[in-house]
């Protein structure tokens, strides 16, 4: 029997990618995300391969994000891998000039929406004693850099959190790990730098990590025999040696 996976976010980046390689192994799909349009163009191109469900939906929004897994068909009601992949990161100021809005837009989703979304897979999955949750961190989880503050602190979190669903679901082998991603590159920076000219040069010099790259360690860590559980993983592109320290050639 085809095992089932929800990936928030799948609309880009690391999310769709995990898609594409999730699609072709046979894992059915069932992809969430904000653009309807994107989910639909990503359905269609993968359906081919396995079946694919779409959820349009801001893992933000409590209410909504509640009722659309709640929709879900009898034949994709039985989750096995959850990919709380949805994340954002708004702004690069320092403390005493951050935007209170992008403050809320990073909690709101890196956190609370994890949560909502957790909240919503993980009964099934204790009620049949199996499953396995993937939380999509980063480096910033591991490492605070100058103006990364909240940021750096939602992802802090989502690691404390994976911790926490760990313990917890430990009795019911639930498998929980988190995948740390360094400089991917992504619509991250665009996201991030509002649209900023700056945002072309973050990945300028070196080789960045691909979305490809990660989800092939997120298919990986899926893929482990039933006693092996990935908890805890950090990658980096080779140029990158932390958070503050890349080594560029121009």
């Amino acid at each position: 029997m085809k095992k089932i996976a929800l990936i928030t976010g799948a609309t880009s980046g690391i999310g769709r990618a995990t898609a594409q390689e999730f699609a072709k192994h046979g894992i059915h799909l069932i992809l969430c995300g904000r653009r309807q349009e994107r989910l639909e163009i990503i359905q269609k191109a993968l359906q081919e391969q396995t079946e694919v469900h779409i959820l349009n939906f801001d893992v933000s929004d409590k209410k909504e994000t509640l009722k659309a897994i709640a929709s879900l068909p009898p034949a994709f009601k039985n989750i096995d891998i959850l990919i709380n992949n949805a994340g954002n990161a708004h702004g690069l100021d320092p403390i005493q000039t951050g935007n209170i809005d992008d403050w809320d837009a990073m909690i709101d989703i890196n956190v609370k929406g994890l949560l909502y979304v957790s909240k919503a897979v993980i009964p099934q999955m204790t009620e049949r004693k199996t499953g396995q949750i993937i939380n999509i961190g980063s480096s910033a989880g591991k490492e605070v850099y100058p103006k990364g503050n909240v940021y750096c602190a939602s992802k802090h979190a989502v690691l404390a959190i994976t911790e926490g669903m760990r313990i917890d679901l430990n009795e019911f082998g639930i498998k929980v790990g988190a995948i740390n991603p360094g400089l991917v590159e992504t619509e991250f920076s665009q996201v991030r730098y509002k649209g900023d000219a700056v945002a072309d040069n973050v990945y300028k010099g070196y080789k960045a990590l691909q979305p490809e790259d990660i989800a092939e360690i997120i298919y990986f860590a899926v893929t482990r025999p039933p006693h092996v559980n990935i908890a805890d993983l950090l990658v980096f592109p080779t140029a990158q040696a932390s958070s503050t320290i890349v080594k560029k050639s121009f």
